[in-house]
């Protein structure tokens, strides 16, 4: 019984039962917007595959997010159901693409 007290008490620490809010609560489909408009800036201008590749080594499933790409501006924009988005953008070779707020 001790035993299981203690695990259960572990488990809600481990699962924010702290009763402080984490950063992305509930928030799954910006961190898609996110994540795809990021990688798919690496892997264009960083790593500099094609399009077609990037396109695909990025994609969700289920796909929600749908891809906007500025090659000359380099620039990659990320969007979700109309609500959520991301931009981020290539600033040189050492820095690598950016999030923009």
């Amino acid at each position: 019984m001790r035993q299981a007290v203690l695990l259960g008490a572990v488990a809600l620490v481990a699962c924010g039962g702290s009763g402080e809010r984490r950063l992305y609560d509930n928030n799954d489909l910006q961190l898609v917007t996110a994540y795809t408009a990021k990688d798919a800036c690496s892997c264009l201008f960083v790593a500099e595959q094609e399009e077609s590749f990037c396109r695909e080594w990025v994609k969700a499933r289920p796909a929600v997010a749908h891809l906007q790409i500025d090659t000359e501006k380099k620039v990659v924009e990320s969007s979700a159901l109309l609500l959520w988005g991301a931009r981020a953008r290539f600033v040189d070779a050492r820095t690598g693409c950016v999030l923009e707020k």
